[in-house]
């Protein structure tokens, strides 16, 4: 069978991640019981199976990517016919059959939606500035190896929300997430913009002097970049993922209302 790649959306909050876990539920186990729902796996994961990245509790997807050797017919629409609404197939390619969907990946791209009314968008785009290129994250993950990264890093305002937009050919441990923390502290005031510095250097920063990890559900993994692979957008499978992704974005919408109402109405 020929090895195919998907692009994968989800909406990670109501997962424990992207990987499987024993009595928890995640985005793979409704991957692979799709696929078995399908007949297209027998057994534990198809030949040739891999994935993009392994996103935690919380987080979404827009370009998770998953390769395996699939039949012909499976197309995302497929695919989609037996994953719930919260998960969905939009693209897929036709790749080499040594292709690894972990491996093969030169760039990831996350997107972290910082909601910011409190910060100063000069300071916090300063600190971006100051963690862009070659550094040493050590003191931005749990990680103990593989933290030397070059990262592109930028921001937009969009509201009350600072949009973070981090490049790299791979990210270390909850390292987007810390990076968010240390922009907001840095664009509202709270540390001075050579706290950057400090934390980028030699020095292990632990306890009370380290960086938090900022909450899951605002992370979005955004982009995942494959050279020489181009995906064919499934006409069908990009319609119904807007179709169901609306319908939560509605539901979403209606809760915050509720909340607000519930917050602005205590006095």
């Amino acid at each position: 069978m020929p090895t195919r790649a998907f692009r994968i959306a989800y909406d990670g909050r109501p997962y424990a991640g992207f990987q499987r876990q024993p009595d928890r539920p995640t985005v793979e186990d409704a991957l692979l019981d799709a696929l078995r729902a399908l007949g297209v796996l027998d057994g534990d994961v198809p030949r040739g199976y891999a994935a993009a990245g392994r996103t935690d509790a919380g987080v979404s997807a827009l370009a998770q990517t998953v390769a395996f050797e699939a039949p012909e017919w499976l197309s995302p629409a497929a695919l989609n016919g037996e994953l719930p609404g919260t998960v969905r197939a939009w693209a897929s390619a036709d790749v080499p059959a040594d292709f690894h969907a972990t491996h093969d990946a030169t760039r990831r791209t996350y997107r972290y939606h910082l909601y910011a009314p409190d910060v100063d968008d000069d300071r916090a785009r300063a600190a971006l500035d100051r963690l862009s290129g070659e550094a040493d994250f050590h003191n931005l993950t749990t990680d103990d190896e593989g933290t030397v990264r070059r990262l592109d890093a930028a921001g937009e305002r969009d509201g009350a929300f600072l949009v973070l937009t981090l490049s790299a050919g791979g990210f270390a441990r909850h390292m987007v997430r810390r990076i968010a923390s240390l922009v907001r502290a840095v664009g509202t005031g709270e540390s001075d913009p050579e706290r950057v510095d400090r934390v980028l250097g030699p020095e292990s920063l632990d306890g009370p002097a380290g960086v938090p990890t900022a909450p899951a559900t605002p992370l979005v993994l955004a982009d995942v970049t494959y050279p020489g692979v181009a995906f064919a957008v499934d006409p069908d499978a990009a319609e119904s993922a807007r179709d169901v992704f609306g319908e939560r974005r509605v539901a979403a919408l209606t809760a915050e209302r509720v909340v607000g109402d519930l917050c602005d109405g205590i006095e």
